[in-house]
C-alpha cells in the first residue's frame, strides 16, 4: 500500500541523493484496467524512470503528402495520468491518421516514478524534453489539460523552438495564491505539523471526496476511462503519488503562472485554448489578461471538459489543426 504521508523537498532545498520512489508495475496496471493503452515505453532519466505510450499512426504518410500534424504530445493534469487523455488522443488519431500521438505519465502518476525533488515546473520541463529526445522529435504539437496545460504554457515560454503549436484545455496556472485565506496559504507553505492537514485540504480542493462508481470495471471493459477508479488505484498503489500531487499543487505550476503564460503568448506559437463554460479554475478573461486570444468555450460543462465532451473538444482541435495545415 502507498505511503501517503511522505513529503517532498521544497524549492530551494539541497537536492536529495535518495533514489526515486518506484511506480507500480505495468502488469498490475493492466490487470486492474485492461489494455486500453499500448504497452508502455520506459525512459531512464537523471530524475527517475518515465513511462510513455505511443499511438502509432493509423496510416503511413504517403510520399506525396505534406502534413503539418505529424507529432503530437499529450500532457495530462494532476491526479489522472496519461490514460485520462486516451479518449481524446484516440479521437484525434482517427482524424489525423498520419500523426504519431504520444501520451506521457508525469512524475508520480501512472507508471512514472516520483523523484525526491521539489516538483517545480522545470522538473516537468526536463521530463518533456527527455521524452522528445528519446523519440527523436525536434518539435511537437502539444495538447495539455489542466496542470498539463500550465506545463505546456511554461514549457513553451522556456523552449519555444520545441513547440509547433499548443492546445491548452482547461489550463491550470492562473489561479492566484492570494485568493486563499491565511490558513490555506499556510498549507501551501507547509511545514512541520501541517502536512497531514495540508494534504487533506489539497486533495479536497482538487477533486473533493473521491467516490469510485460501482460499475467502473464494466465501464473499463467497454473501453471507457473512469478517472475516479484510476485516481483511487494510484492513491493505494503508487508509493509516491500523493506526495507528487501535493508537490505539483504547491510548486509545479497550478498557481501564479501569469508571467509565464504571458511570455508564452509572445513567442509566435499558434495556440488554442478550450474551456468548459462552468469551469471555476480558469476563465476566458483570465486567458485574455495574459494575451491568450484564441479561446473556445464548450457549453454546459466544467473543468472535466476533456473527458466529458470528447467529441466537442476533438472537433475544436481538428478545426485548429486544419488551419495550420
Amino acid at each position: 500500500m502507498a505511503n501517503n504521508s511522505f513529503v517532498l523537498p521544497r524549492p530551494g532545498t539541497v537536492k536529495s541523493n535518495e533514489p526515486p520512489i518506484q511506480a507500480p508495475s505495468e502488469a498490475d496496471y493492466g490487470a486492474t484496467f485492461g489494455n486500453l493503452l499500448p504497452s508502455a515505453r520506459y525512459l531512464q532519466t537523471p530524475n527517475g524512470k518515465v513511462a510513455y505510450y505511443e499511438l502509432s499512426p493509423l496510416s503511413p504518410t504517403p510520399t506525396d503528402l505534406k502534413t503539418t500534424i505529424s507529432r503530437v504530445l499529450f500532457v495530462h493534469g494532476v491526479q489522472t495520468p496519461a490514460i485520462g487523455l486516451l479518449p481524446l488522443a484516440s479521437a484525434l488519431s482517427s482524424r489525423f491518421p498520419y500523426a504519431q500521438c504520444v501520451l506521457v505519465d508525469l512524475w508520480g502518476h501512472g507508471l512514472t516514478e516520483t523523484p525526491i525533488a521539489a516538483h517545480e515546473a522545470t522538473l516537468f520541463h526536463s521530463l518533456l524534453e527527455a521524452v522528445m529526445v528519446d523519440l527523436g522529435w525536434e518539435t511537437a504539437h502539444f495538447v495539455g489539460y489542466s496542470f498539463g496545460g500550465s506545463t505546456t504554457a511554461t514549457f513553451a515560454a522556456a523552449y519555444p523552438h520545441r513547440v509547433a503549436s499548443m492546445v491548452l484545455v482547461a489550463p491550470a496556472g492562473l489561479l492566484r495564491s492570494t485568493q486563499f485565506d491565511e490558513l490555506q496559504r499556510s498549507y501551501l507553505r507547509g511545514g512541520q505539523g501541517l502536512e497531514d492537514e495540508a494534504r487533506s485540504w489539497i486533495l479536497e480542493f482538487l477533486g473533493g471526496q473521491l467516490v469510485v462508481p460501482s460499475d467502473w470495471k464494466e465501464r473499463f471493459g467497454r473501453g471507457e476511462v473512469v478517472a475516479e477508479a484510476v485516481r483511487d488505484w494510484q492513491m493505494k498503489q503508487h508509493q509516491g503519488h500523493a506526495a507528487s500531487v501535493v508537490g505539483i499543487f504547491r510548486d509545479g505550476g497550478c498557481l501564479d503562472k501569469h508571467a509565464e503564460f504571458a511570455e508564452a503568448a509572445t513567442k509566435g506559437i499558434e495556440g488554442l485554448c478550450i474551456l468548459g463554460e462552468l469551469d471555476d479554475v480558469c476563465s476566458v478573461q483570465d486567458l485574455h489578461d495574459v494575451g491568450m486570444r484564441n479561446v473556445s468555450v464548450v457549453p454546459q460543462v466544467g473543468h472535466g471538459v476533456v473527458r466529458q465532451k470528447v467529441p466537442e473538444v476533438a472537433r475544436l482541435i481538428e478545426d485548429f489543426w486544419q488551419k495550420l495545415e
